[in-house]
């Protein structure tokens, strides 16, 4: 691949009490500030969280001014409209249920899913790729499978839970698992073979609409993409640029793979679900499950691996110093779920992770 596909992020956001961290229902006013400042805020199946979405990137450098501009803008409106922006995959603690943001399609899936739809408050982070047409999206979905638990590990942002240590590194996967739809995606022949699964969730019952196809690989429905939305919602802006610049790279590796003809790497069911366990309980700084061999190994050496194994792919698109760098600095610091740990334990004070998630958030070193 001469040129690097362009990429671009969603992320995910909490809006909480700045005093006691409870999730409060203010997205529609945190949207209107934001307008006001010409950054427009998705609303999310509750009302107690935003989503900001870049423009289209070629380069990491320009992909992180963006998102700093689109945190704080995000973070003031939030200020203005009395209320906290967190970037955290879970709240650390939590009202009785959230209140559904009030739109016909996210009234009905509120009332089709019950407490899944009204436990939710979960924030992630989605990286889309540029891929030639959908046929080749599913094929990077296939081959990028095996590298998702470990892609989990690295983002993890949600060990705080219900005001306590849920002794998970990412509680948020384990939820979002709870959905029919979510989690590794299926191994498809075709784009063809992907949509007629599709049609048959939506015909039954099980999903609502294809908005729904919640796997954590997927071709966008809206672009020429892929998407990856395995990860928590980082906590800062270098560990979503450090995300995406790795996804990306692993976007162009399977992709390459997919055009040569490389044989797909056969997963059995229950490897695949044991990797996303150890990735969502350990995250980063625990083992990981070597899926090619069938061993523990410690996470940090299984993703070094995953960096090499891209590397042609990162040093294209100018990516392998930012990575390797990025990720020696987040094994250095810790991730978000390791900092969340760090500042419960001190204390257990629920006070001492709220200051530590919304530093994380706002911070630009």
């Amino acid at each position: 691949m001469k040129n690097p596909p362009t990429f671009g992020v969603e992320e995910e956001f909490l809006l909480v009490d700045p005093a006691s961290g409870a999730p409060v229902a203010r997205s529609r006013a945190v949207a209107e500030r934001a307008a006001e400042h010409g950054v427009d805020l998705q609303l999310e199946l509750t009302s107690c969280q935003v989503e900001t979405a870049t423009d289209v990137f070629t380069d990491a450098a320009g992909l992180r001014e963006q998102l700093v501009g689109l945190r704080r803008t995000a973070a003031n409106a939030a200020e203005r409209s009395r209320t906290q922006l967190l970037a955290v995959g879970l709240p650390p603690t939590l009202p009785r249920e959230f209140p559904i943001t009030d739109t016909p399609r996210y009234r009905d899936i509120g009332q089709r899913y019950g407490m899944i739809a009204h436990e939710q408050g979960i924030c992630g982070c989605h990286v889309h790729v540029a891929v030639p047409d959908r046929d080749a999206a599913i094929g990077v979905s296939n081959r990028m499978r095996p590298w998702l638990p470990l892609l989990l590990a690295l983002t993890a942002n949600s060990a705080i839970y219900r005001n306590t240590d849920t002794g998970h590194a990412s509680w948020r996967s384990v939820l979002w698992a709870r959905w029919p739809s979510a989690g590794p995606p299926p191994v498809f022949d075709s784009a063809a073979e992907y949509d007629a699964a599709v049609q048959m969730l939506c015909s039954t019952g099980v999903m609502r609409d294809d908005g729904m196809v919640y796997w954590d690989v997927r071709p966008s429905a809206n672009f020429p993409t892929v998407e990856v939305r395995v990860s928590d919602v980082p906590a800062t802006v270098a560990e979503t640029v450090l995300f995406a610049a790795l996804v990306r790279g692993c976007v162009m590796t399977a992709l390459e793979d997919h055009q040569r003809g490389a044989e797909v790497l056969p997963l059995a069911p229950y490897a695949l679900k044991a990797a996303y366990w150890k990735g969502a309980r350990d995250g980063l700084d625990g083992d990981a499950v070597d899926l090619e061999h069938g061993t523990a190994r410690p996470a940090l050496e299984l993703l070094e691996g995953l960096v090499e194994r891209v590397r042609p792919a990162l040093e294209t698109a100018g990516d392998h110093h930012l990575v390797t760098t990025g990720l020696a600095e987040i094994a250095q610091r810790g991730n978000g779920a390791m900092r969340q740990q760090r500042a419960w334990a001190r204390r257990r004070d629920l006070g001492d992770v709220l200051a530590e998630a919304a530093a994380a958030t706002l911070e630009t070193s």
